[in-house]
């Protein structure tokens, strides 16, 4: 789960109102949002930041490592092996309702290669102060030792908010996702910041 401040995102899905609404959100935050990615409208720009016809010619542009996903159901299979075989690392599904079996055979193509699934279905990733990959608010908390995973994702904001409101800095938000089948599970999650040497 390599994300931080360096991390140079490319959003798929970037010019619909999801992509383009939650992409400035994410810019105002500070995340480096380097390119989006929409078959057919590859030449224009959404927020200053260069529309592809997809991820390969994205990242080849861009150098783009991470992406985030804002595309239909039915497109998200394709949109995520689109981002593996570019050489994405780390991609974060914010889309529901992703057929279980789409994301059966996503889970096992990601175990074949070095792609991180975060979600489907989930609020993303905040470290505060550094990135927003995510739909969630950006004000929740501030940077400490502390990671918070949740498969929730409005109770984990009050969760987070209260945590923050306590003086407790947060290492990390992570929303999983709640839909049966994830890229992450809770258990991988946990055991990931159990060793991160930025979370007590």
């Amino acid at each position: 789960m390599n994300i931080s401040e360096k991390s140079r995102v490319v959003v798929q899905g970037i010019t619909g109102n999801q992509g383009m609404f939650h992409t400035k959100l994410m810019l105002d935050y500070g995340t480096k949002i380097v390119a989006g990615v929409t078959p057919g409208k590859g030449g224009q720009e959404v927020h200053k930041i260069p529309v592809f016809n997809d991820v390969k010619e994205a990242k080849e542009q861009t150098s783009c490592d991470t992406s985030i996903i804002f595309v239909p159901a039915r497109f998200t299979f394709g949109a995520v092996e689109e981002s593996l075989l570019a050489g994405i690392k780390t991609t974060c599904i914010i889309t529901e309702n992703v057929p279980v079996f789409d994301m059966l055979k996503l889970v096992e193509l990601s175990k074949e290669s070095d792609l991180y699934i975060i979600g489907p279905n989930c609020p993303g990733i905040l470290i505060p102060e550094k990135i927003k990959l995510g739909i969630m608010p950006g004000d929740m908390c501030h940077y400490g030792d502390v990671a918070i995973i949740s498969k929730s994702g409005t109770l984990s904001y009050e969760i987070t908010k209260a945590i923050g409101n306590a003086g407790i800095g947060v290492s990390a938000y992570v929303g999983i996702g709640g839909d049966p089948v994830r890229g992450t599970t809770m258990i991988e999650a946990v055991e990931y910041y159990s060793e991160d040497p930025n979370t007590k």
